[in-house]
């Protein structure tokens, strides 16, 4: 049985891109730029794979269509990843020869650890070719990323530092919160030193308030990085982040396929679960 949408409206924007532009538009008229998430994951056909990107390349042509101030996020699973490594590439590279020719931007989000690897491969076969036009994540809770942040500074790469959306297991990843901030602070740290224009995707008060502090302290103009956080989740914070000459950035979903991304926010906080609750008594 299919739950009905409105469960998931505080953190998706629609069930559709035309749903979105609305709200998207509201965002960008108080000075917040976005990226557009085309929700879904682990695409298991060749079909539906290509469907797919000529869905991502319709996104690109709809944002310059309504004027919108927006990149993309793309998940490679749902371009193939879990069918080939080449196949799901060339869809990627069909993606971004679109992106380069509009002179737009798509990141590659990271998904759970078993993707991980594969994700930066095919990242850094796509940031050798695309260059500014492709970016990707990294998740501060695994093990593994202190080394796969220094590697990817020095190549320069576009990238966003998340804490992680996902249950990793403690033989890879971090468990106690503490730790992740900790882990956290110190991949910021070379992000900063060593790439351009990092961003930073947390809404923890803790990290915010660290790299205001830090970046004064250590003469980081305001706008040499970017807050960025999920739509539906501190809009009043984000505002005032811009009011402050910060950049920012909303990340806004929509699609169909909204029930997994809605289930993990609902995971992250329990303020999250009480406010479904209460949308439901009074419907």
């Amino acid at each position: 049985m299919k739950l009905p949408f409105f469960l998931a409206k505080r953190f998706v924007a629609g069930e559709s891109f035309k749903e979105s532009i609305p709200k998207a538009k509201q965002l960008n008229n108080k000075d917040l730029k976005l990226t557009l998430d085309l929700l879904g994951e682990n695409v298991k056909d060749r079909q539906t794979a290509t469907d797919t990107v000529d869905a991502y390349i319709r996104l690109l042509e709809g944002i310059k269509e309504h004027g919108l101030i927006s990149s993309i996020s793309i998940k490679l699973t749902m371009m193939g990843l879990d069918i080939d490594h080449d196949f799901c590439q060339e869809n990627l590279f069909r993606l971004l020869d679109v992106a380069k020719e509009q002179n737009q931007f798509v990141r590659i989000d990271m998904e759970g650890s078993d993707c991980t690897q594969i994700t930066l491969d095919i990242f850094k076969e796509a940031f050798q070719k695309y260059g500014k036009h492709v970016g990707t994540v990294i998740q501060s809770m695994l093990f593994r990323s202190k080394d796969d942040i220094n590697e990817l500074a020095e190549m320069g790469a576009d990238i966003r530092l998340v804490k992680g959306a996902y249950k990793e297991p403690a033989k890879i990843a971090l468990q106690d919160m503490p730790a992740i901030r900790e882990a956290f602070k110190e991949q910021a740290k070379v992000l900063l030193e060593k790439t351009e224009f990092p961003r930073f995707g947390t809404h923890d008060d803790e990290l915010i308030d660290w790299l205001k502090r830090y970046t004064a302290d250590k003469n980081i103009p305001k706008d040499r990085f970017e807050f960025q956080m999920l739509y539906g989740l501190r809009e009043e914070t984000m505002v005032q982040l811009t009011d402050e000459e910060y950049c920012t950035r909303v990340y806004v979903p929509f699609g169909t396929d909204w029930f997994p991304y809605f289930t993990r926010r609902l995971m992250e906080r329990k303020e999250n679960i009480w406010f479904i609750f209460s949308t439901m008594f009074k419907k």
